[in-house]
C-alpha cells in the first residue's frame, strides 16, 4: 500500500506518517525506487498510535510502549499516564462543576454568587474574601 492509500484509510495527511516514520513509530518497507510500501503490520500500527492518541498517551509515550519488550516497564509506563489521566479528568470534572455552577445561577453576574467566590476561593487556597474583577 502506497503512504497516500494509508494516509486515505485512516483519514490523516501524509506528512503525519512520515512524521511518525521520523519518530521511529512506522518503519514501512521501500520499493525498489525507495517508495515506502505499507503492509498489513503498518496498518495494525497506524491503529494502535491512533487508538494510544485517543486514550491521551503522546507520540513519546507511544514510541517508549513501542520500544521495550518488558511487560512491567510497559505497565509501569502505562501507571503513570492512568495517573496522569486521572488528573486531567478531576481538572475536567472541577471545570465543569464551575461551569454548571455559572449556568445555574440567579445571580444576574454569576461572578457575584457566594458560591462562584468559594470555589475560587478554594482554588486560591484562602477561606477571604475573593474580589473578582469583572
Amino acid at each position: 500500500m502506497t503512504i497516500g492509500a494509508l494516509a486515505e484509510r485512516f483519514g490523516l495527511a501524509t506528512h503525519v506518517l512520515r512524521h511518525w516514520e521520523a519518530m521511529g513509530l512506522l518503519t514501512p518497507a521501500r520499493d525498489a525506487a525507495g517508495r515506502r510500501r505499507y503492509g498489513n503490520a503498518d496498518l495494525t500500527r497506524v491503529a494502535v498510535i491512533l487508538r494510544a492518541k485517543e486514550a491521551g498517551l503522546s507520540l513519546d509515550t507511544v514510541r517508549s510502549l513501542a520500544a521495550t519488550t518488558d511487560p512491567a516497564t510497559r505497565r509501569d509506563i502505562l501507571r503513570e499516564e492512568a495517573q496522569a489521566l486521572r488528573s486531567r479528568i478531576a481538572a475536567a470534572q472541577t471545570s465543569l462543576e464551575l461551569i454548571e455552577c455559572a449556568l445555574g445561577c440567579d445571580h444576574e453576574d454569576f461572578t457575584q454568587c457566594a458560591h462562584f467566590h468559594r470555589m475560587v476561593a478554594d482554588r486560591i487556597g484562602t477561606d477571604a474574601t475573593v474580589h473578582i474583577p469583572v
